[in-house]
C-alpha cells in the first residue's frame, strides 16, 4: 500500500506541476504583468505558505539563521538556484510556451553529468553518453521541427531554455548538504522567500499599481491556483520519495510535460509540429534512459560529501 501511495503522490504532483505552466502562460498573456513582479509575488506567497506549514507541524524554522555557515549557503541557493530556476522558467514561457519550457527543464541531467565529468576529470559512462545523445536528438527536432534551415522557436527561447537546464542543474547539485542538515521543505521554503525578497529589492515595484493589472476575479483565481498547485505539487513530490525509488519517480514525473501539452492544446489551442512531438517523445526517452541506467548501476555522485542522484526527478 505504501508503494501505491507513493505512486499516487508523484502522479498527482506531476500533473499539478504540469498544469501550472499553461496557467502561467495564460496569465502572462491575459494581463500586463512584468515577469520579475510575477516571480516576486509567486515566490513570496508560496514560500510563506510552506513556512507556515512547517511552523504548524512544529519545525524550528528560524534556527538556520543562527548558524552563519548554513545561512550563507542558504542565501546562495536562494538567489542562484531557487530564483534562477523560477525566473528562467517563467521567462522561457513568456518567449515560447509552457510545453517548450517544461521540456527544456529535462535538459538539466546533461549539465549535471558534464559538470561531474569535468570535476572528476573523467569521461562519463557509455550509458550516460548514449542517454545524452538521444536527448540531444530529441532537442534538435523540438527546436527545428525537422527543418534544418530554421528554428521552430526563437533564439531567445533557446537561450532561456538552456538557462533553465543550467539553473536546474545548480538547484539539484548545490543544496545537498543544506537539505540533509535542515530538511528539504525548510530549505525550499526559505529559498522561495529569500528569492522573492531579493527580486523585489533588485527590481522595486509600485505594488498597488502592479496589482491593479489583475483586472478580473478570474485573473486572481488563476494566480492563486498557480501558487496553491505549485506548493501542493512540491509537497506531494517530496513525500512520494519516501515510498518509491528515484527511478520510478523519474519515469512517473514524465507525466508533467504530457499534462502541460494536453492542457495547452485544450485550453490555449496550441499544437506542436509533428517533428516537435517526435522530438518531445525522444527527449523523454533519453532522460528516462539516463535515470534507469543510473539506477541499475547505482550511480551516485559525491558532491560536498552529499549523495546526489543523476535523476531528472530531482529538478523540482
Amino acid at each position: 500500500m505504501k508503494r501505491v501511495k507513493g505512486i499516487v503522490m508523484i502522479v498527482v504532483g506531476s500533473m499539478l506541476w504540469g498544469a501550472t505552466g499553461p496557467m502561467m502562460e495564460w496569465l502572462l498573456e491575459e494581463i500586463s504583468i512584468p515577469v520579475p513582479f510575477f516571480i516576486t509575488i509567486r515566490l513570496l506567497f508560496a514560500g510563506l505558505l510552506l513556512l507556515l506549514f512547517l511552523k504548524i507541524t512544529g519545525k524550528r524554522v528560524m534556527a538556520i539563521w543562527k548558524q552563519p555557515f548554513w545561512s550563507k549557503r542558504l542565501l546562495i541557493f536562494s538567489i542562484v538556484g531557487m530564483l534562477g530556476v523560477q525566473f528562467t522558467f517563467v521567462a522561457s514561457i513568456e518567449v515560447s510556451n509552457a510545453v517548450i519550457a517544461t521540456l527544456f527543464q529535462f535538459f538539466a541531467p546533461i549539465f549535471i553529468i558534464l559538470y561531474v565529468s569535468l570535476a572528476k576529470r573523467k569521461w562519463p559512462p557509455v550509458v550516460q553518453v548514449l542517454g545524452i545523445g538521444v536527448t540531444l536528438i530529441g532537442l534538435f527536432l523540438l527546436l527545428t521541427n525537422g527543418v534544418l534551415s530554421q528554428l521552430a522557436v526563437s533564439p531567445e527561447a533557446v537561450v532561456w531554455g538552456m538557462a533553465i537546464g543550467f539553473t536546474f542543474a545548480f538547484y539539484t547539485l548545490y543544496p545537498g548538504t543544506l537539505m540533509a542538515e535542515w530538511g528539504v521543505l525548510q530549505v525550499v521554503a526559505w529559498g522561495m522567500v529569500i528569492g522573492g525578497l531579493f527580486m523585489g529589492v533588485v527590481r522595486p515595484y509600485n505594488w498597488k499599481e502592479e496589482f491593479q493589472a489583475f483586472g478580473t476575479g478570474l485573473d486572481i483565481l488563476i494566480f492563486c491556483l498557480i501558487i496553491l498547485c505549485g506548493t501542493l505539487a512540491f509537497v506531494l513530490f517530496l513525500s512520494s520519495m519516501k515510498y518509491i525509488t528515484p527511478v520510478e519517480t523519474s519515469i512517473l514525473s514524465s507525466i508533467e510535460p504530457l499534462t502541460a501539452m494536453i492542457i495547452s492544446v485544450v485550453w490555449l489551442g496550441q499544437l506542436l509540429g509533428g517533428w516537435q512531438l517526435a522530438g518531445s517523445l525522444i527527449m523523454l526517452i533519453g532522460v528516462t534512459y539516463l535515470s534507469i541506467a543510473g539506477g541499475e548501476k547505482e550511480k551516485v555522485i559525491e558532491e560536498d560529501s552529499t549523495e546526489v542522484r543523476v535523476d531528472s526527478s530531482l529538478q523540482k
